[in-house]
């Protein structure tokens, strides 16, 4: 599609030039590495096989046009898709501010929780994932109010090559061992309404939710103030880019894992914490070897540590800049006081998030799958909200939709609608 990357300037680029402005894709990539590759992912491998690839690749293709956005407006508009929210209508800034502050919780404590029960590999059983998944809290707070984001800009890009590096290998593996199956087992189909529940919390979190895009406009500005004219707009889509098509492809690469080594095994996935941890890395372990159980543990638990640690500082940066847009003038520009409540919502999201935890207990995949649905509902309202803001003013023409993407975006749209009726139908008269 000819029309994403159209810029001004032409020339060639150094790979030390992209390897500086790499930061917010990585890190929305480092976002999405979580729950949804690392549980739904593996699931819909172990339960159906390959026949979810394909709903997973129409998904990342039907949510792409409204992620790039985020690139796209906060390049093209120099301000964030919450300013941009606020254009469209205040009202509208209000219902994002809502769901963000329920979504922000609820995912808060789903990833605190995955990546407790990993660190419980480490520590055994002397704790429960209830109180692994507070240390995990406690410690990306201290993380991040003690000033370390520019450690986690430059240290994502490393877990997020290593775990790709670990994931495609296993996978390499156990495609010439072959899968566990044998050629008799028949496995279940998810194309029947008993499965709706199980692809719309799939979906919702594949790659991500999509008010992650208004992260990476937060994310996006703050690196572009940093750089200055260094970062342009091909640069900017170019980060988007390679994180995108990163979470894609480790999607696909985690549904393969389930499905050769996991889907006609006769095993099914632990629905509590430590359970599942151990049962994931047994999954790396059975094709790479025993010795690279502890290393795939420790590279598990890094990608979920980023991930809670992610979740923390772009829900809070993102609900900052509405409150601080919520006390300005309907329409109005960056104020540059953007971030004054980012700390104090860490704070609250974290307490709010442990209360959460304390509630569901060992229940991780019940946890998950809550964060996932609701995720799969509101995204109806983030796409709409997003291909909206491309039709604003302040968005200069050239950096429009092009035709393709225009189309690509009304047909997740209506995707997106579609399957929430479907899975209101479903949650009334079938489950």
């Amino acid at each position: 599609m000819a029309e994403l990357v159209e810029v001004a300037e032409s020339g060639s680029r150094s790979i030390s030039h992209y390897m500086r402005v790499l930061g917010p894709g990585i890190l929305g990539a480092a976002a999405a590495i979580g729950g949804s590759h690392l549980v739904a992912s593996t699931q819909a491998g172990a339960i159906y096989g390959w026949q979810l690839v394909g709903l997973i690749v129409l998904v990342n293709l039907l949510k792409y046009p409204f992620f790039q956005i985020g690139a796209r407006y906060t390049m093209a508009a120099d301000e964030t898709l919450i300013q941009g929210y606020d254009r469209i209508g205040r009202g509208y800034l209000y219902l994002f501010t809502a769901l963000n502050i329920f979504a922000s919780v609820v995912s808060t404590a789903g990833v605190a929780m995955l990546c407790g029960s990993i660190l419980g590999l480490f520590i055994g059983d002397s704790l429960s994932v209830t109180q692994l998944s507070m240390i995990v809290l406690a410690g990306s707070l201290v993380f991040l109010i003690t000033g370390h984001y520019k450690t986690l800009d430059r240290v994502t890009k490393w877990i997020i090559v290593g775990l790709a590096i670990a994931t495609v290998t296993a996978v390499f593996i156990a495609l010439n061992q072959g899968g566990v199956a044998t050629p008799d087992f028949v496995a279940p189909s998810p194309w029947n309404l008993a499965a709706v529940g199980f692809l719309v919390a799939l979906m919702g979190w594949m790659p991500a939710p999509i008010e992650l895009s208004s992260w990476n406009s937060v994310w996006l500005r703050q690196k572009k103030k940093a750089l200055g004219d260094e970062l342009d707009y091909k640069g900017a889509l170019v980060d988007f880019n390679v994180g995108y098509i990163t979470s894609t492809l480790l999607a696909i690469a985690f549904v393969a894992l389930g499905a050769l080594v996991l889907h006609g095994s006769g095993e099914s996935l632990a629905t509590s914490g430590i359970a599942f941890a151990h049962q994931l890395v047994n999954v790396y372990a059975s094709v790479m070897g025993d010795w690279s159980r502890w290393l795939i543990a420790l590279i598990a638990f890094l990608c979920m540590f980023s991930t809670t640690v992610t979740v923390l500082d772009g829900y809070s940066r993102a609900l900052s800049e509405c409150f601080v847009q919520l006390g300005q003038q309907k329409g109005s520009g960056p104020t540059g006081h953007g971030a004054r409540y980012t700390y104090p919502l860490m704070v609250v999201m974290g307490l709010v998030g442990a209360l959460i935890i304390m509630f569901f207990k060992g229940a991780l995949l019940a946890m998950l799958e809550f964060a996932m649905i609701s995720a799969f509902i509101s995204a109806l309202v983030f796409a709409w909200l997003n291909y909206r803001l491309m039709k604003l003013p302040v968005v200069p023409e050239r950096y429009r939709l092009g035709g393709a993407m225009v189309a690509l975006s009304w047909a997740g749209i209506l995707f997106f609608a579609g399957f929430n009726l479907l899975f209101g139908y479903w949650y009334l008269f079938v489950k």
